[in-house]
């Protein structure tokens, strides 16, 4: 998913000691999993290995819940993990039963589809729900789904129609002529009093929450409910939606192939996901705990 120079040598780490986090929080397309959406099986040890020593594993990603087979084989201890950009979180032991919703609301998301259309004419929407996805006719079908339901923004949000009481988890945007950066600096302006914006695609698609719902706040909770503060936790990422998690975990990684705002964000810099930058960290972090036990 990175748009910015792979890095592929040594990490760039926070200056001092790295203090065994009793949490990591990692990012999935980009960042733990390798291009071709693969778990390595070094990766998958590294992350064995952190579950052993008593270290909490949470995947957060922009991916819905029914996206999570990749990794679900490799979550150990409290099997939860956190989907679409904090809008879920769903227990990976339990067939991917959702555990917390924090819905956009439908008046939110109709407030955003109208002030697109007027600001950014062109843009085509979806909308993600905990059922599943429906979308517009012009938008492009980026993975084919025979259930979901065609047919306008606007139409797709009233409570009436089939399935509408089914809580919204994203608002997706995408436009065909403008960069990607730009359509969100756009959308945030236009829209971004009714609900949070974001991206994690290397094309112009954006990815729309409820107000104040993000990887950072939903993972805030998740650690307030394990007494953990933002001082234990380390985290890694490489696009826009993971720019506030990695500026509020006490320590982060942007991967060497981090877009520019998540390097600017991160406290150190690893390697980058064809690389396992993840897991280098992982074991160094490892390492340390375990000399510091024998010191």
């Amino acid at each position: 998913m990175g748009e910015d120079g792979a890095v592929t040598s040594a990490p760039q780490r926070p200056d001092g000691p790295i203090p065994t986090p009793r949490l990591i929080a990692t990012d999935l397309d980009g960042t733990l999993l390798r291009d071709d959406k693969s778990v390595s099986p070094r990766t998958v040890a590294a992350l064995a290995a952190a579950e052993e020593a008593g270290i909490e594993v949470f995947f957060v990603t922009g991916r819905p819940a029914r996206w999570m087979d990749v990794v679900s084989d490799h979550v150990h201890g409290h099997g939860l993990a956190i989907c679409a950009n904090g809008a879920a979180v769903v227990d990976l032991h339990a067939g991917r039963e959702f555990v917390q919703v924090r819905s956009l609301p439908r008046a939110a998301a109709l407030a955003v589809v109208d002030a697109l259309r007027t600001a950014t004419p062109g843009t085509s929407f979806a909308v993600e729900l905990t059922t599943g996805i429906n979308y517009e006719p012009a938008y492009p079908p980026f993975f084919k789904d025979p259930a979901a339901r065609i047919a306008t923004a606007e139409e797709l949000l009233k409570e009436d129609t089939a399935g509408g009481a089914a809580p919204v988890l994203k608002l997706l945007a995408h436009h065909s002529e403008l960069a990607p950066d730009a359509f969100l600096t756009l959308a945030r302006s236009a829209a971004g009093e009714y609900a949070s914006i974001t991206r994690s695609s290397p094309t112009a698609l954006l990815e729309i929450s409820g107000h104040g719902v993000s990887k950072a706040s939903t993972l805030a909770l998740c650690c307030a409910e394990r007494g953990i503060s933002p001082a234990e936790v380390v985290a890694f990422g490489d696009m826009p939606n993971d720019v506030e998690m990695l500026s509020w975990a006490g320590i982060s990684y942007a991967m060497g192939n981090a877009h520019p705002d998540v390097i600017a964000a991160a406290s150190g810099r690893t390697v980058a996901n064809n690389e396992d930058g993840v897991a280098l960290v992982i074991e160094q972090i490892l390492a340390e705990r375990i000399a510091r036990q024998q010191a």
